[in-house]
């Protein structure tokens, strides 16, 4: 059944890939598709067709530097973007991150990573001030009322990104941009989409792999967020270091499992902790957790 929303949602899908007849672009289309049906509205980013500009630099600051002797980009866009200097590229996407319930990153998995491009989106549209500040992080971060998530292909098999597997676990892959940048800007982060290997599957693989991301989109909108530590459990000061407290790291000394893939206090990961949410009797942190 599909699940409406009882106000309609924006998505945004930030989307790079080159070609229109890639697995990405297909993917692209059946979740505008799938969204539209539901009510949704959907605007898409399609960086390479915008020719979006990848490089972070003074030109995107439109005035004078506070600092031209010693250029700082995070201290100069986080000035620009208060004062209303930055260039209108920047600035027509942080119109639509703001208007967005829901933002899928829709890419090709690049060295354990986003495309270069989409990267520079990262770095120049989710400026300091605008998507965050050492007060408003993590859980308790600016766009908490948000909901983010990655889709994304890969050239490898599944069993390469297992923790046996020579490419390693691809929950630890996910943790930088999953936990350091999403959930750092306070987005809920939905489980990823992963799309495995898809240029060396037969036909009727990629279509049942496209019908599974159909069926999931269905009930995207209302799906649980992963599991992240929330920030009370650290000391949120500089003469704290910003560490785990002291408690929260005694009582992990009797569990199986350490709190998050980041977090893991040199005990076993806990399973699945970047792939797939988890409810509460798998995770006890889990309401702590939720934003």
């Amino acid at each position: 059944m599909c699940v409406r929303a009882k106000a309609q949602e924006t998505v945004l899908i930030v989307y790079a890939h080159q070609s229109l007849g890639s697995f990405n672009a297909a993917v692209r289309d059946v979740t505008v598709q799938e969204l539209l049906q539901q009510g949704c509205r959907v605007v898409v980013s399609d960086l390479y067709a915008m020719n979006f500009k990848a490089s972070a630099t003074q030109d995107d600051i439109t005035d004078e530097l506070k600092n031209p002797e010693l250029f700082q980009y995070g201290d100069e866009t986080m000035h620009a973007w208060m004062e209303g200097r930055l260039t209108e590229d920047i600035v027509a996407e942080q119109r639509k991150v703001k208007e967005a319930n829901l933002i899928i990153f829709q890419f090709p998995l690049y060295w354990f990573s986003v495309p270069a491009i989409m990267k520079g989106w990262i770095d120049r549209v989710l400026a300091q001030g605008f998507a965050f500040s050492l007060e408003k992080m993590y859980n308790n971060g600016i766009f908490k009322d948000k909901k983010a998530m990655l889709s994304f292909t890969t050239g490898a098999t599944q069993t390469m990104f297992r923790p046996d597997g020579i490419n390693g676990d691809i929950n630890v892959t996910l943790w930088p941009l999953q936990n350091g940048t999403l959930h750092f800007c306070g987005f809920q982060v939905l489980a990823p989409q992963i799309f495995w290997s898809p240029a060396f599957c037969p036909h009727i693989v990629r279509t049942t792999m496209l019908e599974g991301w159909r069926a999931r989109l269905k009930g995207l909108l209302v799906e649980k967020p992963l599991t992240f530590a929330p920030c009370e459990l650290f000391d949120l000061s500089f003469q704290g270091g910003f560490l785990l407290r002291p408690n929260v790291k005694e009582e992990y000394k009797s569990r199986s499992y350490g709190i998050t893939t980041g977090h893991h206090l040199g005990r076993p990961l806990p399973p699945d902790n970047q792939t797939r949410a988890q409810p509460p009797e798998e995770n006890n942190t889990e309401a702590e957790c939720r934003i």
